[in-house]
């Protein structure tokens, strides 16, 4: 009995050895090879504020260990944006409101201003100019400038 058991053990280590030389000498192992997207990716809209069924509906990019780290990653700076973005609407409203209990209509009406100009369409804005590109030129120490060059 013992004989079969040292037997077998001998033959699965012999096996395990032809094996891992075989696949090392063919090249049969590919290791994490890139995987294609899958193309179901459904991204956050960028032109709007975002909404609860907008989160529901985002998909993304499935690969082999997962999904696509900079679809995920995009998709959390964009709601992390919007979720500020809201809480500073939600603070000047509340500032709003406050002032107007307090009878305070001025202070409530700059409030009201603000947010409104704040919430306007980026189209109203009109856009920045662009300033002219100027190409560096290498700058010259004032010691080279003023000494001639020798040639030898």
């Amino acid at each position: 009995m013992g004989q079969l058991l040292l037997f077998i053990v001998v033959a699965l280590v012999v096996a395990t050895i032809v094996f891992g030389v075989t696949v090392l000498l063919s090249g049969g192992d590919p290791g994490l090879t890139p995987v294609e997207p899958d193309g179901r990716a459904v991204p956050l809209p960028g032109d709007r504020p975002l909404g609860e069924e907008d989160i529901s509906r985002t998909r993304f990019d499935t690969v082999w260990r997962g999904y696509r780290m900079a679809q995920v990653d995009q998709a959390l700076q964009r709601a992390a944006y919007d979720i500020g973005y809201k809480g500073e609407l939600i603070g000047v409203l509340e500032a709003e409101v406050a002032a107007l209990r307090e009878g305070r209509t001025d202070d409530a009406d700059a409030l009201r201003r603000a947010r409104e100009a704040a919430l306007a369409p980026a189209a109203a804005v009109p856009p920045a100019p662009d300033s002219p590109v100027i190409p560096m030129e290498p700058s010259v120490d004032e010691d080279q400038a003023q000494e001639p060059v020798e040639k030898r």
